[in-house]
């Protein structure tokens, strides 16, 4: 009986184990906040599926609290019917965003307009912090100028409709939440469970009132009030947050524990997110051992994206950098001049790609660019250089959405005469160019 009580409240056995390192979390903890979707919901069907069915069984409940709100005039009724219409509203930027979305990424907006979902669950904080103002207006007028209220066995059965409904969207949420294995939704669940126990506040209030205690109305108004001051700070906080760039700590420990799982990484050099939306965008920088072939760098980058994918399931981009061993240090006297003396370029051509390979200063300082006239389908290029210590590894990567234009996030090591291999890869076929590069005359270290 027990066990069932501590089910019920969320707190049973079906509810554990997703704060561990499975394969469908994001940080381990899922509050409840409004104007927010939570991306290990939607990111499956099913999971949007209950979403929107939560909405409409929300949606009726709050509808026919408002009526009963305009016969009786009850300020804990209103209060508790604002409460619903916040936790149904959540639904409002995931169809938003989804209906944006679907519109292909241009020059202007080469993200897409995922964040849509930020403005829009922005401005839900903004009306839920304006109803509950009104709310908590009634309730302390209604304290220092006591009204009668009216049809108090109506307001106790809006009462008892409100925790009906949050009561029968916890079963939904969680019961799909169990299918998907969403622990998002099962908290999500849980949530409206505790939620119904707001209702059945107004039922209480509504008792108070017809044993002659007035008051019992807009205290129980007031404190409910506070509770959605409190989901407004929750909700405001997360919903920033995301606008800012930022993500929960916990997707930056699940990157790294991603990793823990592919054997040749040397070590995980750093790591960035950021949401757009409800999607994931993930930035990883690696280093592999000296001694690593381009094939197992290939490697070791295809196995880290796939445990990526595999345990962040809102994760739509996965962009991982190999960098290079550390340059040496350069003396003053080397520094002088030392972006002025970039080796002849090395022309490309082969079946996969024509174009030139190159050293060039940019903004950021020397990189490596390849610059393409034709290419494959899905290219990689990366570039293997001789050196004394090992070989050095410098990954070319697209510049903005140019595929014609792949370049090195870090520069090549001095010296910039050497003998290299530059490893082109289309789907299942690869060519190895071996050049070398050689720094023009009077530029000799």
């Amino acid at each position: 009986m027990l066990g069932r009580v501590r089910d019920w409240f969320g707190f049973g056995p079906m509810t554990e184990g997703f704060s561990g390192h499975g394969h469908d979390h994001g940080d381990g903890r899922h509050g409840h906040t409004h104007g927010v979707i939570d991306p290990t919901i939607a990111t499956t069907t099913r999971g949007i599926w209950a979403i929107k069915w939560s909405f409409v069984v929300l949606a009726i409940t709050a509808a026919l609290q408002l009526v009963v709100v305009f016969l009786s005039g009850s300020v804990a009724l209103l209060a508790d019917m604002i409460h619903n219409v916040g936790d149904a509203v959540t639904a409002i930027p995931l169809w938003i965003a989804f209906v944006l979305a679907r519109r292909k990424p241009s020059k202007t907006f080469t993200y897409g307009l995922g964040r849509v979902e930020d403005l829009a669950g922005i401005v839900i904080v903004l009306i839920i912090l304006f109803s509950a103002i009104v709310a908590g207006y009634e309730a302390i007028d209604r304290l220092i100028k006591p009204r009668p209220i009216a049809f108090l066995g109506w307001v106790a059965i809006a009462g008892l409709i409100g925790f009906i409904g949050n009561e029968a969207v916890a079963v939904f949420r969680i019961r799909v939440g169990r299918e998907i294995n969403s622990a998002a939704l099962i908290a999500d669940g849980y949530h409206a469970r505790t939620d119904g126990f707001t209702s059945l506040a107004v039922v209480l209030g509504a008792i108070g009132v017809w044993l002659g205690f007035p008051l019992a109305d807009p205290i129980i108004g007031l404190l409910i009030t506070v509770a959605i001051f409190a989901i407004v700070w929750q909700s405001s906080k997360a919903v920033l947050t995301r606008m800012l760039d930022g993500v929960e700590p916990g997707v930056i420990d699940e990157i790294h524990h991603a990793a823990e799982h592919v054997s040749g990484i040397g070590r995980v050099e750093g790591v960035q997110a950021r949401w757009i939306g409800h999607r994931l965008h993930a930035d990883v920088a690696i280093s592999v051992p000296h001694a690593a072939t381009a094939k197992d760098v290939l490697g070791v980058t295809e196995a880290l994206k796939e445990e990526l994918f595999a345990h962040l399931p809102a994760l739509a981009e996965a962009n991982v950098r190999l960098l290079s061993p550390a340059a040496p240090a350069v003396t003053g006297a080397e520094t002088s001049g030392a972006h002025h003396h970039a080796p002849e370029p090395f022309k490309v051509a082969c079946d996969l790609a024509a174009g030139t390979l190159e050293i060039v200063d940019t903004p950021a300082g020397e990189r490596m660019r390849l610059t393409i006239d034709r290419h494959a389908d899905d290219l990689t290029a990366t570039v293997f250089i001789d050196r004394s210590g090992g070989p050095e590894t410098i990954r070319l990567e697209p510049v903005g959405d140019n595929h014609h234009r792949l370049e090195s996030t870090v520069a090549p090591a001095e010296p910039h005469e050497f003998r290299a291999r530059l490893v082109l890869i289309a789907k299942d076929r690869e060519q190895v160019l071996r050049f070398k590069m050689v720094e023009p005359e009077g530029h000799h270290h």
